[in-house]
């Protein structure tokens, strides 16, 4: 068995889970922010297995699922434009936006949207449409940052005139001191994103032990990681000494990735922005600085963000808060389906709502 095996080795996971069911003796809710950590609890059937002490909430992890209905307003009025290609990522073709629509119902009206698999992508769209501006649609946290900001780079090089970027990127920890500072939210625990850690370490979540006396771990996805994150998390309850623990050294250094760091940094700027069911976080948001403010679609004429209502009847809002498990919401499973989701929730692959569509999971 090599190293990557033993992280899913089921002797070693039932090893683990015995042991959490003995020591998890005092109740605690904790709150994973990473889809892919929402995934590989449910595929694994780990939340079914965890003692009842221990409630899991999935958290405002999916970066599709936290743009902000102004957000996707404005993708929409950009795809109406003659003059505009859209490049994005595939998962934002079906967020639902005002009145129904979304990227794909716009693609099938003539809009120009293109699918690509990174930003770099992005440049040869740009280049094989001279005419027209193309925009790559940047949504997502820590983790892809750092690819944006180096493709806006390399578009200067390239002295490519048509490309730009609509910055909608989003900080992980700001959104985790505002969940934390809400009265309503009863999180006693953190498993902290293993993507975005690898990108800025772990320091940037010290508030949650210093300040708040919560535990945190930064771990990975593999079941061995979650339940040895968990015994951490555990541990740390019964002596009192909360802190936030690397426990994925393996990937995540504790400064991070200072070379992805240093290229983000250069290229954008931290500012307010609006989160889906969190509303405006200071800090919370990239912009694109002014030395390359000639690769920033908000500077195009014409370009802002408009007001946009809430989806009716949608609840993604208190789910991505932790207020409501998706099953929770009325719409769950009847109007709101992966076939025809009301909510992005349900539209992702990673969203809590599409997880617990797929894994059944019931009241």
């Amino acid at each position: 068995m090599n190293s990557f095996e033993a992280f899913k080795d089921p002797a070693l996971c039932r090893a683990l889970l015995e042991r959490l069911k003995k020591e998890a003796d005092t109740p605690y809710r904790f709150m994973e922010v990473c889809g892919t950590h929402t995934v590989s609890i449910f595929q694994s059937g780990l939340r079914s297995l965890l003692p009842q002490t221990i409630t899991h909430v999935t958290g405002p992890g999916c970066p599709v699922c936290v743009t902000h209905e102004s957000e996707v307003a404005c993708f929409l009025e950009l795809a109406a434009r003659d003059d505009i290609v859209l490049a994005t990522f595939g998962d934002l073709m079906r967020v639902p936006g005002p009145k129904g629509k979304n990227l794909k119902t716009a693609q099938a009206d003539g809009a120009r949207v293109e699918v690509v698999y990174s930003p770099v992508d992005a440049l040869a769209v740009a280049a094989a449409n001279p005419g027209r501006t193309t925009i790559f649609l940047g949504v997502g946290f820590e983790t892809t940052a750092p690819a944006v900001a180096a493709t806006i780079r390399l578009a200067r090089e390239q002295n490519l005139k048509n490309f730009r970027v609509l910055s909608f990127h989003k900080l992980v920890p700001p959104a985790l001191a505002a969940l934390v500072a809400d009265p309503d939210i009863n999180i006693d625990a953190f498993i902290l994103p293993g993507h975005v850690s690898a990108i800025i370490g772990a320091a940037p979540y010290g508030f949650l032990a210093e300040k708040h006396g919560l535990p945190a771990v930064v771990t990975g996805f593999e079941p061995l990681d979650i339940l040895s994150a968990l015994l951490e998390i555990t541990a740390m309850r019964a002596s009192g000494r909360p802190a936030v623990v690397n426990a994925y050294t393996r990937v995540v250094a504790h400064d991070g990735n200072p070379v992805a760091r240093a290229v983000m940094d250069e290229v954008f700027t931290p500012v307010d922005a609006l989160w889906r069911g969190l509303g405006t976080l200071p800090g919370s948001g990239l912009d694109i600085r002014e030395e390359f403010a000639d690769f920033d679609a908000l500077r195009l004429p014409g370009v802002s963000l408009p007001d946009a209502p809430p989806l009716a009847g949608c609840r993604c809002g208190e789910v991505l808060k932790g207020k409501m498990a998706p099953n929770e919401c009325p719409l769950f499973d009847k109007a709101c389906t992966p076939a025809t989701p009301v909510g992005p929730c349900m539209v992702s692959t990673e969203g809590g709502c599409a997880a617990y569509h797929k894994y059944r999971l019931e009241l």
